[in-house]
């Protein structure tokens, strides 16, 4: 059995997450103490409740320690099972984080799975749908993971209350990942555009914060879409930018809160894509650390990233516990960081 220790590195629930669908993928037991050690309100929150109670459904696991504000946990897996599954956070917990830990194995399996997953979709630290869509699925398909993703109506924090679906076909390896993007990836006006995600608010709101977009990047009205969220349950807003093209972009998220005018919303998104860009590197934190798993179940690759995060060298602590990969983190001198994570599978 392996043991982990949740107070290291970030000392999050990535280390649980990461955990779970590992366990599932090599069939190795895990003991996790300290959970969530190094957050405000330590343990088991709902949302990391989920993720448990779904990795024990698919992965036919017997779970001691399964409560909220548990911070001790034995995971023992079973036998993996694909299929239709459907699961409610029961609050506006991510739904994202849950795909992202019933994802791996799932991916992995000898049939197609459905998933279903009703809670939050579009939620402030935690990867937004439209992340997930348009920066993570179509880096996974490179790598030869079969996975679609539709959205039926987003939820918001904190009403929660939206519903994403999810098909996952057995894997076909692709290629070994290569991100080194051209200058032209980042800096040209046409590998930019924008989508705003509005619900129960005026629709004045999207407006002011295309404006800010459009001023700040010099893009075209074409190049933004506003999505209305019908179906969506409360109030919500989100600003998104997108940079690249359709098989590989970078996605940067604002979330509307009370209390914050629009604009200011749109100017962090816009300034958070400045600094992307000026970096050079094609990887952005979030994406980085989204990678590192799929490409140590896949054929493996390497890609330029910023200064990688906590989260993101906890997560490779993690894998390394598990599977007997390498993964390299090393500065390029040029204030960008290449990472290299060595494949499990070959086709």
């Amino acid at each position: 059995m392996i043991h982990l220790d949740g107070s290291q590195g970030e000392g999050g629930g990535q280390i649980l997450r990461t955990a779970l669908a590992l366990s599932i993928v090599t069939g190795r037991s895990f003991r996790l103490t300290h959970i969530r050690a190094a957050r405000p309100k330590p343990g088991l929150m709902r949302q990391h409740l989920a993720c448990v109670q779904a990795a024990a459904r698919i992965g036919s696991a017997r779970v001691d320690g399964a409560g909220l504000g548990v911070t001790e946990l034995t995971f023992e897996p079973g036998e993996l099972v694909p299929g239709r599954h459907e699961f409610r956070i029961g609050s506006a917990g991510s739904t994202l984080l849950v795909l992202q830990t019933i994802l791996p194995p799932l991916m992995l399996a000898d049939r197609p799975s459905e998933i279903v997953l009703e809670g939050g979709t579009h939620n402030p630290f935690a990867p937004p749908f439209p992340f997930i869509a348009a920066a993570f699925l179509p880096l996974l398909r490179r790598l030869g993971f079969r996975v679609t993703a539709r959205l039926e109506h987003a939820g918001f924090y904190s009403s929660g209350g939206g519903r994403c679906h999810f098909e996952i076909e057995p894997v076909e390896y692709g290629a070994v990942l290569a991100l080194e993007a051209p200058e032209s990836l980042l800096e040209s006006r046409a590998n930019l555009s924008a989508l705003v995600c509005l619900s129960g608010l005026s629709p004045t709101v999207a407006e002011r914060e295309f404006e800010i977009v459009r001023e700040g990047f010099g893009i075209l009205p074409d190049q933004c879409e506003l999505d209305a969220c019908i179906g969506s349950v409360g109030p919500g807003n989100t600003v998104h930018v997108r940079v690249g093209q359709d098989d590989f972009s970078e996605v940067f998220t604002g979330f509307g809160a009370p209390h914050v005018r629009s604009e200011e919303v749109a100017r962090g998104v816009v300034d958070a894509v400045e600094a992307f860009r000026a970096t050079g590197a094609p990887v952005g934190e979030q994406l980085a650390d989204q990678l590192l798993l799929p490409l140590a179940l896949g054929q493996g690759g390497q890609f330029v990233t910023v200064a990688p995060s906590a989260h993101t060298c906890t997560n490779a602590e993690v894998i390394r516990e598990f599977l007997d990969t390498e993964i390299a983190i090393v500065p390029d001198g040029f204030g960008r960081w290449r990472i290299a994570v060595e494949g499990r599978k070959s086709s």
